[in-house]
């Protein structure tokens, strides 16, 4: 921190404050900057109030909260088991990382949301707003393939059904020569006003 020098002339009333840096370094050099040990990639917002929103998981949202020391997990837009699956993997990863308060996961004060707490910094030059982030897109990355491969399922089963094989499918043609005009109880004869074996009489 640089120091404050105030100084109050008794002679007038106004009070003069000098700041004064410290030097960053020895010999007023600036120290050196660090390269970052590993970098991840995230669709994150910046609230007003510091908070950290991250938007990248399939189901939920998770919100990191620096001032405090909270990490916060909302549905996006239905609610579900598997929505409280997604929201009990994630603390369960971060759980396991060490990067949050085992007794701290709670139900927070909005329906459908789940809370954590951050310990607190007590290691020099480990902050844990960084560090559960960076868990948090761990634990993104390893869900992802999940939620892909599904989404393919998903997918496949909707072109099966559109789009089936030829041998799944039966020529208009080839459906009016094969199927008569008149199966089991229902009544189509020419002419015949009966509707569907209305009429009291049973026929197999």
């Amino acid at each position: 921190m640089p120091d404050v020098n105030i100084e109050i002339d008794e002679r007038k009333p106004d009070i003069n404050i000098e700041i004064i840096d410290e030097p960053e370094g020895p010999l007023g050099e600036k120290p050196e900057e660090k390269e970052p040990q590993t970098q991840i990639s995230l669709n994150i917002r910046k609230m007003l109030d510091g908070s950290l929103v991250i938007f990248d998981h399939p189901d939920i949202d998770i919100i990191v909260m620096p001032h405090m020391f909270k990490i916060v997990t909302f549905p996006k837009d239905e609610m579900g088991d598997h929505i409280y699956a997604a929201q009990s993997r994630l603390f369960n990863f971060l759980t396991k990382k060490g990067v949050i308060v085992l007794d701290s996961v709670q139900g927070g004060n909005l329906y459908g949301s789940l809370e954590a707490n951050l310990p607190p910094q007590i290691f020099d030059g480990v902050d844990p707003v960084q560090v559960s982030v960076f868990t948090i897109g761990k634990f993104i990355q390893e869900e992802l393939p999940h939620y892909s491969r599904d989404s393919e399922y998903q997918d496949d089963v909707e072109k099966w059904l559109l789009e089936p094989d030829d041998d799944f499918v039966t020529d208009l043609d080839q459906a009016a020569e094969t199927h008569g005009p008149r199966k089991g109880a229902i009544n189509r004869w020419p002419g015949s006003t009966a509707a569907y074996g209305l009429t009291g009489m049973y026929r197999a």
